[in-house]
C-alpha cells in the first residue's frame, strides 16, 4: 500500500527567520491522525536566515537526525559537543535521558535542512551526538546509506531499527528496493520526480507512506533527489 502526501498538505509555518513545513504533528500544529509512521514521529523541511536559530532547549528519549540540503548549520550541547555541518553531512544526537543543544546558521546564506525525530528502541541512554561524512558522488543512481543501526564508514549510528538511504538519480533511472516482509518505507522527493512501482508519482517535496510492499521500483524521467527509509 503506498499513501501519497503532496508537499502541499504539509502544515506550513512562517516566523519571518523560519520557514518550517511539518509532515508530522510538531509543535502548536496537532493533528491526532498524524502523529508518527512507526517509530518516525517528526520531518521537518526547514529554511533558516542567517545568523538565526534554534536557542539552547531541552530534548529527552528521541534520536534527531538533521540532514543539510544547503548551507551551514551549527551545534552545541550539555554535554560539550560543538560541530558545524554542512551538504554531505549529518549530524545525529541521542536525547536519551535528558540533553541541551542549540542549532543555529552561523553563515549569512539561508541553511536548508531536515530535521527528522526518531523514537529509540531503547530508554534511558545516556546522551550523545555524532557527525558523520558521506560522500557525495557515491550518491548517483545508488541508494547510499547515510544514518542506520548497523555502523560503517560514513554512516551515522543510530538507536533505532532502521535505515536511511539519499540518492540522485539521473533522467530515465530506475532503482529497485527491497525489504523484509512487515517493515514499512518512508520517501521523500527532494528535487525532480519519482514514480513508485508505477502506481504513485511524486514530485519536488510530496512523500509517500509505504506499507505491506516490500520490493519497490523507484523511476524517475527529469531526475530526482531523494531520501528513503526503511522502518520497523
Amino acid at each position: 500500500m503506498i499513501k501519497v502526501y503532496p508537499a502541499a498538505s504539509r502544515h506550513s509555518a512562517d516566523h519571518g527567520w523560519l520557514q518550517s513545513n511539518f509532515s508530522f504533528s510538531f509543535g502548536d500544529f496537532y493533528d491526532p491522525l498524524n502523529t508518527q509512521f512507526g517509530p518516525l514521529r517528526v520531518f521537518n523541511d526547514d529554511i533558516v536566515q542567517g545568523g538565526r536559530g534554534f536557542g539552547a532547549h531541552p530534548h529527552r528519549e528521541m534520536e534527531i537526525v538533521s540532514v543539510v540540503l544547503k548551507g551551514q548549520l551549527k551545534h552545541e550541547d550539555s554535554t560539550g559537543q560543538s560541530a558545524v555541518t554542512t551538504f554531505g553531512e549529518v549530524q545525529r544526537m541521542s536525547a536519551g535521558t535528558g540533553i541541551i543543544h542549540s542549532e543555529v546558521n552561523p553563515g549569512v546564506e539561508d541553511v536548508h535542512i531536515l530535521q527528522i525525530w526518531f523514537t529509540p528502541n531503547v530508554s534511558g541512554l545516556e546522551p550523545s551526538y555524532e557527525t558523520s561524512s558521506y560522500d557525495i558522488n557515491a550518491l548517483r543512481n545508488e541508494l547510499l546509506p547515510i544514518v542506520s543501526h548497523q555502523s560503517g564508514e560514513g554512516i551515522a549510528h543510530i538507536h533505532q531499527d532502521l535505515t536511511m538511504y539519499m540518492s540522485e538519480l539521473e533522467p530515465g533511472h530506475t532503482l529497485e528496493f527491497k525489504q523484509q516482509p512487515g517493515r514499512r518505507i518512508y520517501v521523500m522527493v527532494i528535487e525532480g520526480d519519482l514514480s513508485l512501482n508505477d502506481e504513485a508519482t511524486l514530485v519536488k517535496r510530496d512523500a509517500a507512506r509505504i506499507e505491506q510492499t516490500p520490493e519497490l521500483t523507484l523511476r524517475t524521467n527529469s531526475g530526482a533527489t531523494l531520501l528513503l527509509i526503511d522502518l520497523p
